[in-house]
């Protein structure tokens, strides 16, 4: 079984280590990570995420060497929905199929957000999580 990708372990880690009044802060930070959509790309072949309270649209997609690329689509005045993107963006960067796969489903929860956001949001952004893992299976097939 393979485990989560190593740069989203660190980035649990750091959340769950923090002090719960920066845990919000550190979060946003994540917001801008996500890069814009490619020029002239529609949300065509993305699956609108209907658990975010904003529009959220996503993408994975394996490619031929087994690793996945992932596209997000938010709106920028949905930060935290675009921080949880933000995070997966960066966490999972270059990860295999199989390591997307091991990500826990409870992975906000272990970073340790319940306590610092709303349950709407976590779900939002577990939502999120659970599609993009779904989309991977399903090339996988």
């Amino acid at each position: 079984m393979a485990d989560m990708p190593a740069r989203l372990a660190e980035i649990v880690d750091e959340f769950a280590a923090a002090p719960r009044d920066l845990v919000l802060e550190m979060l946003l930070e994540y917001a801008d990570v996500i890069p814009p959509l490619p020029d002239g790309a529609a949300h065509e072949g993305m699956e609108q995420v209907p658990e975010c309270q904003t529009a959220f649209f996503l993408r994975a997609r394996v490619t031929p060497e087994g690793t996945v690329e992932t596209l997000f689509d938010c709106p920028p005045e949905a930060p935290t929905t675009r921080a949880f993107a933000g995070i997966l963006a960066e966490g999972l960067a270059g990860a295999s199929a199989e390591e997307v796969l091991a990500v826990p489903d409870d992975l906000y929860q272990r970073m340790g957000l319940a306590q610092a956001i709303s349950p709407l949001r976590v779900r939002g952004g577990t939502a999120i999580l659970g599609r993009l893992k779904r989309q991977v299976r399903e090339q996988l097939d």
